[in-house]
């Protein structure tokens, strides 16, 4: 489900303003992140993680498949209720992806070989690409074909049984190695925190690369709202948005599958930075609607390279026993992509979109020294 596309789009549909898009950025961004801080030392002590996994994957199906069927029912019920479900439910659908996130990393880590790993992300991007290209398709009929909220509940189920279908690889995987670290409760997962915050300097770069490159993932759900508010684009374009997304994310991801020998994770962190900080400024100089396709392009790029250098260097700092807890201090530590989305929608509210991007743009430029400072070797 591509969450900072379709779903902005569907709050806005339904209703919803900045403030709104705000704050479901802020959970679906940076509050899934941050409440690892609760879920890491309840799951970090276990050997083996694989249920927790499977678990957070089942209640992400169930959300989706939950919210489609509620959607359907309140098709005559006018778009303020559907507005209080999609708040419920995407924000279920948000938080079980924080617990399935640091089992996921852990089960990962275990699994791939180090000198394959930046391979792995990248055809984990294109395969994941590729199932949403192909139903981009779909979901652009889709939304032409029926009305608020009825299209968007189709897309939904499609969703949650596409995610049925993906899952099922993590049911044949076996674990094979033990790992694990008691952390004692919240208490003690802060205080591991602060012990490895002192101890490994690279943990403290790597918080600080998180807290700046990472808010370009709440971006693109901004830029649909400024569609829509702005050049007042429809249901038809939100597919042709999501499409180029999609070729954005896969068109980098085979960039890197194919030259993954060659490059470095600095080279990939800087490009990244450079890349987001053009698409904040095209988006800021844009003025034909014609052109938001390419917005969306760069978006998939730069979302696509942020996922494949978090992961990929979140597992280079990290070892076999602590994975799970450095996952969580990624998470708790997620604390501007948590906040920023809240303070954006105030933001837009008062003082328009042009302040947004300039404030966002600083924001995101301050990356580049965490990036120098954390001296990525492979």
């Amino acid at each position: 489900m591509d969450v900072d596309t379709v779903i902005p789009a569907m709050v806005v549909e339904a209703g919803g303003s900045a403030i709104h898009i705000g704050i479901l950025s802020a959970i679906m961004m940076g509050g899934s992140s941050f409440t690892q801080l609760f879920f890491a030392p309840m799951v970090s002590g276990v050997s083996f993680k694989k249920k927790f996994l499977l678990g957070g994957i089942n209640t992400r199906m169930i959300s989706l498949i939950a919210l489609a069927i509620v959607l359907y029912n309140l098709s005559d019920s006018g778009s303020s209720m559907a507005l209080w479900f999609i708040f419920i439910f995407i924000s279920l659908f948000s938080l079980s992806g924080a617990f399935t996130n640091i089992s996921y990393i852990d089960v990962l880590g275990k699994s791939v070989l180090q000198e394959k790993r930046k391979a792995f992300f990248s055809t984990r991007q294109i395969l994941g690409g590729v199932i949403v290209v192909s139903t981009a398709f779909l979901a652009k009929k889709v939304l032409n074909l029926y009305e608020f909220p009825i299209n968007y509940s189709v897309m939904f189920m499609i969703g949650g049984i596409t995610l049925l279908i993906a899952s099922a690889g993590f049911w044949t995987i076996k674990e094979t190695v033990q790992s694990g670290i008691k952390a004692g409760g919240v208490r003690g997962f802060l205080r591991t925190m602060k012990s490895e915050l002192k101890n490994n300097k690279k943990l403290v770069y790597f918080l600080g690369f998180v807290n700046t490159q990472g808010i370009i993932v709440s971006f693109i759900p901004f830029v649909m709202l400024y569609a829509k508010d702005v050049f007042h684009t429809d249901s038809s374009q939100t597919g042709s948005f999501l499409l180029f997304k999609v070729l954005g994310v896969v068109s980098v991801s085979v960039l890197v599958l194919l030259f993954n020998k060659k490059i470095k994770y600095s080279f990939l962190l800087y490009a990244n930075t450079i890349i987001s900080l053009i698409l904040v400024a095209l988006t800021f100089f844009i003025s034909d609607v014609s052109y938001f396709k390419f917005l969306f392009l760069l978006g998939g790029i730069s979302v696509s390279l942020y996922m494949i250098t978090l992961n990929g260097v979140l597992l280079e700092i990290s070892g076999n026993e602590n994975r799970a807890l450095y996952a969580g201090f990624a998470g708790a530590g997620n604390i501007i992509p948590f906040i920023f989305p809240l303070i954006a929608g105030a933001i837009i509210k008062d003082m328009g979109f042009e302040t947004f991007f300039i404030i966002f743009a600083v924001m995101l430029s301050f990356s580049a020294f965490f990036i120098y400072r954390m001296k990525c070797i492979r």
